[in-house]
């Protein structure tokens, strides 16, 4: 394919050969390889336009970038790099994009859940349902360890064209507001977009929470319907950037899709739904009211996709927790361990809240707060875990490069009470939460979930807490 090929959709000022060959594209100079076209991104950290010469090195036939530089091969400049990359990625596949049904979630709490639970009920009809989210990436039979919610614009169409070329059907992804604010799914049309909520989270990045959730509200004009939270305080913005029909769903206010006696259990919830005028029971194994929601959002999902609602009961009777999510650890103790992913405020209420429904005795959380992430969370999550549990273990979670007892001071800034213990090594946390356990108590580890290391100035150290809890059971 030739560059002037690869830019048709692209509003760009090529310098020299357009018709040079293009084998691939990079967006990092490091995988450049004899004939790519270099993407020059201006990131946070660096600026792509400073490794031009680099990637000529290691072989770009052609740089697409925004400003004017003096290049050693063929220039192509444009106004919007990341745009642009999205747009001749898609090009550069085939555009495989347009050969999928994919269902975007958004929403800061929810996401992995309820794209588990709609794969679950496209499955059990019969129909290939892959997944593109924090966890995991799945393509038909191949599991793919993620490492962001979203990936970059160039290697979620690479994805896509894996999942199209080998028989695919539906996609359903977690499309987070890093990646619609910094275009990483520009061009991408979706079937349906799903709004779970909006809480606190990445104000070191979004500044303010109208930021955030506007860049959250960009996928409803990407899509051809949309399912919004009726109870969440930013569903009219949501339903203002709809281009195709939105329907709400809510269990607290009026809307299109409503729950109602809803029935909280150990074993999961039941509630029944009311959809114009008519009624249905709906079961589903995973505790807690936020389980209601992550339900109803996947049923308002497979509705507008055309699903219908008996398939819909079935997958949500058979599906079961995610990794990370409301995760029972199997352990021979007289306490229950339960991990969690929760890392705001609103996450952090909604488990223990979750938990105290159906403990018989103390709950006990262990958690910290990511470092080089929004401070301004770390009090309020700390007066909550205070506040909800009978004792919570204050300690590190990822600090990445700050210091661990800084994080830990800017929780305590919001802890009252005198129920809580601060232990910095989260290990070691973890073991004292274990022995000071009593019969019938339950011990939540919040802030991990799936996650299987530890950063620490920019190295990840090995810390799957599965692994942690049988260590610390066998020594």
């Amino acid at each position: 394919m030739t560059l002037k090929e690869l830019l048709k959709n692209v509003d760009a000022e090529i310098i020299g050969n357009g018709n040079v060959e293009i084998k691939g594209i990079a967006y990092d100079s490091r995988k450049v390889r004899e004939g790519f076209l270099f993407v020059a991104i201006k990131g946070f950290e660096t600026d792509g336009h400073k490794y031009i010469e680099s990637a000529v090195k290691n072989g770009a036939v052609a740089v697409l970038g925004e400003e004017d530089v003096n290049c050693a091969c063929v220039y192509a400049k444009t106004s919007d790099t990341r745009k642009a990359l999205a747009l001749c990625s898609a090009e550069f596949f085939g555009h495989p994009e347009k050969k999928l049904k994919i269902i975007g979630l958004t929403g800061t709490n929810g996401k992995t859940t309820t794209t588990y639970l709609i794969r679950q009920i496209l499955m059990l009809k019969g129909l290939r349902c892959d997944l593109i989210g924090t966890n995991q990436i799945i393509i038909g039979d191949e599991v793919i360890e993620s490492s962001r919610t979203t990936p970059e614009s160039f290697d979620l169409f690479e994805i896509f064209a894996k999942m199209a070329n080998s028989g695919g059907e539906y996609v359903v992804m977690e499309v987070s507001s890093h990646s619609l604010d910094l275009d990483r799914v520009y061009g991408v049309t979706f079937e349906t977009a799903v709004l779970t909520n909006i809480t606190q989270d990445h104000l070191d990045f979004h500044k303010t929470m109208d930021n955030y959730a506007r860049a959250k509200a960009k996928i409803f004009s990407m899509s051809k319907s949309g399912a919004v939270n009726a109870d969440d305080a930013y569903c009219s913005l949501m339903l203002e950037y709809a281009q195709g029909k939105a329907i709400t769903y809510s269990v607290d206010n009026d809307s299109d899709v409503h729950a109602e006696n809803i029935r909280i259990s150990e074993r999961g919830v039941i509630f029944t739904i009311n959809h114009n005028g008519q009624e249905r029971e709906m079961r589903l194994g995973i505790p807690g009211k936020f389980s209601v929601y992550n339900a109803l959002a996947a049923i308002c999902a497979c509705k507008n996709i055309g699903i219908e609602m008996t398939d819909i009961e079935k997958g949500l009777v058979l599906a079961k927790s995610v990794k990370g999510r409301i995760e029972v650890v199997r352990t021979n103790t007289p306490y229950t361990m339960i991990i969690d992913y929760a890392h705001t405020p609103d996450g952090m209420e909604n488990i223990i809240s979750a938990v105290r429904a159906f403990a018989k005795a103390r709950v006990i959380t262990v958690f910290g707060c990511g470092g080089n992430r929004d401070a301004t969370k770390r009090p309020k999550m700390g007066a909550i875990a205070e506040e909800l549990s009978d004792i919570a273990v204050v300690t590190s979670d990822n600090p990445r490069c700050e210091e661990p007892m800084a994080i830990i001071n800017d929780i305590l800034k919001g802890m009252k009470k005198d129920n809580h213990v601060v232990v910095e090594n989260r290990r070691e946390a973890i073991k004292y939460a274990m022995e000071i356990a009593k019969q019938d108590d339950i011990i939540i580890l919040a802030g991990k979930g799936h996650e299987t290391y530890q950063e620490i100035d920019h190295v990840k150290h090995d810390f799957d807490e599965r692994v942690v809890i049988k260590e610390i059971l066998a020594s």
